[in-house]
């Protein structure tokens, strides 16, 4: 049977008041008084009938209320908190008054144990008082029948003894009072509203574990799961239930070493084929470590966030400029070019650029970039031929601080790090150093860069094009490159080119530079001088040893003397060769010897080289500058005519 006193308020705590003795007549008093403040039930059933209803009901029961037996066994075997109608001295020596109006001789009987009070009262008033404590309804039952026989007129006790008593026809006096059931439902409601506080908490907190994107798990201080999101759950392929109070490492095998260390906070740890970064934090509290909190973080996502990171905060100098359709040329070489550049912008291999200085390798390198999905992120481009050895490593690879004199504090990334996520586009790689090869070779095949002075290395998601004007097979022939090297670089392959090769395109690419100069100088209006037929005759007549980078250079003068002329008018071929005479002595070439970029270099580039110098006074900045060329450069031409 089952009596119900609802509150007002559905949502307050839901108690239940268990008993099958008289303890039932104290609740119904009782219960009035706080249907304000929860619902309470009573029920008229005990041990395990009383369990099986308890269960049954989940979570529409916060709290239980019992006593005596009834009360211990269902402590003992349900998972909802359950308080106890303790006895008080009040209530016996209240229930001790009315014993003793009823007979002389009186006897107490209580659950559990004896009453320490008691023996203290009945030594200190001299009154004779049988004491005992029953363990179940069998004990009970024995004792009733041997005060009978003792000649006891009244029996002090639970409702079970009572209900035992006056089945002997003895006097049975109710050892509780309704202060003291009182007492046990205030108590009862404290628990039910600080549990409801604590399950509200436990609710946010899941709510928020559940919208993380990583997986989170709470260990108890043995390293058994206390709490996880269901994030975590589907990592360990396990249900939430089933994980609370198992020992993590029976879930993922070697998360939690047998004794841990500070410097172990972050690991790798690979779960069904998925490397997850793990980071461990300690819950530390008055006593010390209490537990800890294990987050699982998959790699991909981490390494998309540094790559988003890096590509927003990258500096200025790192960003391509330049598209595929920067190639300017209708030539069918030019077409062929710019349709292999974007088929191998949509693979991440290796390219290797072959060309002479100046016919626009970088220009490709950054096309090729900006077409690939790696578009946001750095293109870094290196010089390999520009700095000395001891300089480059630095730059290329980056130091620690420390690492030698003049080292940066902290140390310093280097451009190889700088091209995370992005395009290392090495130029010149067949002026680089014989040792760096080694050391670039590691990078290539296991995208780890370690800086100067460092013993761990770093991973880096690099695409490497690299560009040279040299044969890379006659520096192997030479045994100045080194061949496993060459083989990782050499994947896809490109040829520039050069400019002499395809006159036709000397005319498009002189009206698009000429334009773009007279931009660039503010003079670009209607009724500026263009180029005659003999000028444009002249120009594709040319062998352009220095390629487009020349071409550029000479319609730059152009620009800049018809852009301070007053009047306007057409550059003809007199005009172009009083502008720039380098033109002349190298425009026409025997037809049995085809130019090539030896002879070229023999030839002309020298002449090319030494008039610039005469004309700068000797100054080789300035002369490079006049070219568009370096200075390594520039010492190279003048020693390849020697």
């Amino acid at each position: 049977m089952t009596e119900t006193f609802p509150s007002t308020a559905p949502t307050r705590p839901r108690i239940w008041a268990v008993s099958i003795s008289k303890l039932r007549e104290l609740f119904r008093d009782i219960a009035p008084d706080y249907e304000m403040r929860a619902d309470v039930r009573i029920v008229s059933q005990g041990f395990e009938e009383a369990v099986a209803a308890i269960n049954a009901a989940g979570d529409d029961v916060d709290v239980i209320v019992a006593a005596g037996s009834n009360g211990a066994y269902l402590r003992s075997r349900v998972n909802k908190p359950v308080v106890l109608v303790n006895v008080t001295g009040f209530d016996v020596m209240q229930a001790l008054a009315n014993a003793r109006r009823l007979a002389d001789s009186v006897a107490l009987m209580t659950y559990g144990q004896t009453l320490a009070e008691l023996e203290q009262f009945r030594a200190a008033f001299d009154i004779k008082i049988l004491h005992a404590a029953y363990s179940n309804a069998q004990d009970a039952e024995g004792y009733v029948a041997q005060c009978k026989q003792e000649g006891v007129g009244a029996i002090i006790g639970p409702g079970l003894i009572v209900e035992l008593a006056e089945r002997e026809g003895l006097n049975g006096i109710f050892l509780y009072s309704l202060a003291t059931v009182r007492s046990a439902f205030d108590m009862a409601l404290e628990i039910a509203q600080a549990a409801r506080i604590e399950a509200r908490k436990r609710d946010r907190l899941d709510a928020v574990l559940k919208h993380l994107r990583d997986g989170v798990v709470a260990l108890d201080a043995g390293g058994r799961v206390q709490a996880m999101n269901e994030r975590m759950a589907n990592i360990m392929k396990v249900s939430r239930t089933e994980a609370l109070g198992q020992p993590v490492n029976d879930l993922v095998p070697g998360v939690l070493p047998p004794t841990w260390q500070e410097d172990e906070a972050e690991t790798v740890h690979f779960i069904s084929g998925t490397k997850f970064v793990v980071l461990r934090t300690p819950i530390l509290e008055k006593e010390g470590q209490n537990g800890m909190v294990i987050t699982f973080q998959e790699a991909q996502t981490l390494q998309r966030i540094d790559r988003s990171l890096r590509s927003r905060h990258r500096p200025h100098p790192f960003i391509a400029k330049y598209l595929i359709s920067d190639l300017l040329g209708d030539s069918a070489q030019m077409q062929r070019l710019r349709t292999l550049a974007e088929r191998y912008a949509r693979v991440d291999a290796t390219v290797m650029v072959f060309g002479e200085s100046g016919s626009g390798k970088e220009l490709l390198a950054q096309g090729i970039h900006n077409a690939s999905k790696r578009g946001d992120y750095p293109f870094v481009a290196v010089n390999c031929g520009a700095l000395p050895e001891g300089l480059l490593e630095s730059e290329l690879f980056g130091y620690e601080e420390g690492a030698f004199t003049g080292a940066r504090r902290g140390g310093k990334p280097g451009l190889i790090e700088a091209a995370h996520g992005g395009t290392l586009f090495l130029d010149e790689i067949g002026e680089m150093p014989f040792a760096l090869q080694v050391r670039l070779l590691r990078v290539l095949q296991e995208r780890e860069v370690v800086r100067v002075g460092a013993t761990q290395p770093t991973q880096i998601d690099i695409r490497v094009i690299a560009a040279t004007h040299r044969s890379l097979e006659e520096q192997l022939a030479a045994g100045n490159f080194r061949v496993d090297l060459f083989y990782r670089l050499n994947i896809l392959r490109l040829n520039v080119p050069p400019l002499r090769t395809r006159s036709g395109d000397v005319a498009l690419l002189s009206t698009i530079l000429f334009s773009r100069a007279l931009e660039r100088m503010g003079a670009a209006r209607q009724g500026m001088p263009g180029l005659q037929a003999g000028a444009m005759r002249l120009l594709a007549a040319h062998a352009w040893p220095g390629n487009v980078r020349e071409l550029e250079n000479v319609i730059e003068r152009i620009a800049v003397h018809v852009s301070m002329e007053d009047e306007a008018g057409q550059i003809d071929e007199a005009t172009l060769r009083e502008l720039a005479p380098e033109l002349a002595p190298i425009s026409v070439w025997p037809a049995t010897e085809a130019p090539t970029l030896k002879n070229l270099s023999l030839s002309s580039e020298r002449q090319l080289v030494e008039d610039a110098l005469e004309a700068c006074g000797g100054d080789r900045d300035a002369a490079c500058a006049r070219l568009g060329i370096s200075r390594s450069t520039l010492w190279r031409r003048l020693r390849q005519g020697e």
